[in-house]
């Protein structure tokens, strides 16, 4: 008789752990994505306020400007905790619009959570005509500029901006860090500011500007090399 009981206690013990598994395996985290296209005409500006987690804009040869966002949640939710999940990324928008020859993106969120609600991250691929000046307000997260050759004037409170440039443009670049370093391919003057940060200057007479400024990361600026033509 106790064999017999064990043996039932073991096989309720392993339904239960299998349950406790399928449950597990079956939570997601709930994402959200949009895209949207707006024009620009020639030597327009984008604008980004306040945005945050993933940023990275490339240049392309089109005319207009694609904003593609990806919200997802930390947390993993099963289907039946999916609304949960979803009222989480509905706390925060992105909004895009025109106003003259500029585009404005503009990320909000309730005051609640810091920067933004814990629960949410946040991804943008943003691509843009290559000569687009461009403004940046960033708050925490990583900024990447790929293969873009307007002016850049782009602010990051802490994370990581990189920029690859063609080797051939030439910018009058001014990037500071207040606590990281200053990496850069483009020739220029690196000075140590403080203890912990660094600045790279480039006083070029070029028309075209870069300037960078980390308030809590690295700054890093690589020349991209095109490939060389077959021999």
């Amino acid at each position: 008789m106790e064999g017999s009981r064990m043996i039932r206690i073991l096989i309720l013990l392993f339904g239960l752990s299998c349950l406790l598994l399928a449950d597990e395996q079956s939570r997601q985290k709930v994402q959200v994505t949009n895209t949207q296209h707006l024009d620009l005409p020639p030597g327009g500006t984008v604008t980004f306020k306040n945005s945050t987690g993933e940023l990275t804009i490339e240049g392309w040869d089109q005319p207009g400007v694609e904003i593609t966002t990806s919200k997802s949640t930390k947390t993993f939710y099963t289907s039946a905790e999916h609304e949960k999940g979803s009222r989480e990324l509905e706390k925060v928008h992105v909004a895009a619009e025109r106003h003259g020859d500029e585009v404005v993106i503009t990320t909000t969120a309730p005051h609640h959570g810091f920067p933004f609600p814990n629960d949410v991250d946040l991804d943008y691929v943003v691509k843009v005509p290559r000569a687009a000046h461009l403004a940046v307000k960033h708050g925490a997260g990583e900024v990447h500029f790929d293969n873009v050759t307007g002016d850049i004037h782009a602010t990051v409170r802490q994370g990581l901006i990189t920029l690859h440039a063609p080797a051939g443009d030439q910018h009058a670049i001014d990037a500071k860090s207040g606590i990281g370093s200053v990496t850069s391919d483009f020739p220029g003057s690196t000075k140590r500011q403080w203890l912990m940060g660094h600045q790279f200057v480039e006083t070029s007479q070029t028309p075209h500007k870069l300037y960078l400024r980390n308030g809590f990361g690295d700054i890093i600026l690589l020349k991209i090399h095109a490939p060389e033509a077959p021999k």
